[in-house]
């Protein structure tokens, strides 16, 4: 088995992720001259360049990247199973999803994950956009992403979005149109009817203007109303709270509205909803498949969503 200076990789790992010398001497308790000689080293070995140096700025190379990402994980993996082996083997899990996820679903249940597994310590990477599949940037990960081979995946929740409003917002609507407010049919309102009101749009669902409310009304056939007046936000969390502040109607989805404390905030329109094809998975490497925390954290998940309704 021929393989590189075995010091220098743990070297390598930690100035890739510090980006820079001094940091990972400072982490790793040596000198600052003894870690460029150790990258130094492994630079030779492989014959490749694998961080650029201009002035203080350090990068990695693209070759660099390459390499990081598997000895990243290889050191991971060695660090897992020597603690499993030592029977201490690490509770604590990093876990990456979307902002709002974690904001209006998973966060408001995270009591009842530490009354129930105390031993589980969670930290969240919470982000704007699809986690990219990494153990440098999670444990594990609550992803729409499931293209890669090297993960395992548990469907959580299939996405669709309904229209919904303030409870104040809704009487006002009522008294416009003439309506019943305890009206509870899909076909209760007309998709033309929402255009008197403000719509309240969030980009990053199609990622363009408008799309979410396209894709609405193409559900019957129909395009937004020319009239229509739709106010833009980068994020579902902000359109939902211009929504609760009784700023007009807003498309939002099923664990966006889990939250019961304030649940009784919003009022579900009588009118169509629209599937995204967006689907929710929880997300592991298959070859950590067999660590207690993860699939812990797994069957905890899977039995909220259950009993959320979400799957």
């Amino acid at each position: 088995m021929k393989l590189p200076p075995l010091k220098a990789l743990p070297v390598f790992e930690a100035v890739a992720r510090l980006n820079s010398f001094s940091l990972a001497a400072e982490e790793l308790a040596v000198s600052q001259s003894a870690v460029s000689h150790q990258i130094k080293q492994l630079e030779t070995y492989l014959g490749e360049k694998l961080f650029l140096r201009s002035g203080r700025q350090l990068t990695l190379t693209e070759e660099g990247k390459q390499y990081l990402e598997p000895i990243g994980s290889a050191l991971l993996q060695i660090e897992r199973a020597s603690e499993h082996m030592l029977g201490r083997e690490e509770s604590r899990l990093r876990l990456a999803c979307f902002s709002s996820f974690a904001v209006r679903w998973l966060i408001p249940r995270l009591p009842d994950l530490q009354r129930a597994r105390p031993q589980l310590d969670l930290a969240l990477e919470m982000t704007m956009h699809n986690p990219q599949l990494s153990d440098r940037i999670a444990d594990c990960f609550i992803t729409i992403d499931t293209s890669s081979p090297a993960f395992s995946y548990e469907l959580l929740y299939k996405e669709r979005l309904f229209p919904v409003c303030s409870s104040d917002y809704w009487q006002r609507i009522c008294r416009q149109l003439e309506l019943d407010p305890q009206a509870q049919s899909e076909e209760g309102l007309a998709a033309a009817q929402l255009a008197n009101f403000p719509l309240l749009s969030t980009q990053t669902i199609f990622n363009r203007q408008a799309g979410d409310w396209q894709a609405w009304y193409e559900v019957v056939a129909m395009s937004i109303p020319s009239s229509a007046r739709i106010q833009h936000f980068s994020h579902m969390l902000l359109a939902l709270e211009a929504a609760r502040y009784h700023q007009g109607i807003v498309l939002t989805n099923d664990y966006m509205l889990s939250t019961l404390e304030d649940a009784d905030d919003f009022v579900r329109l009588p009118c169509h909803h629209v599937i995204t094809g967006d689907c929710f998975h929880f997300a592991w490497k298959t070859s950590r498949r067999r660590e207690q925390g993860i699939q812990t954290l797994r069957r905890w998940l899977v039995a909220q969503a259950e009993a959320d309704g979400l799957r």
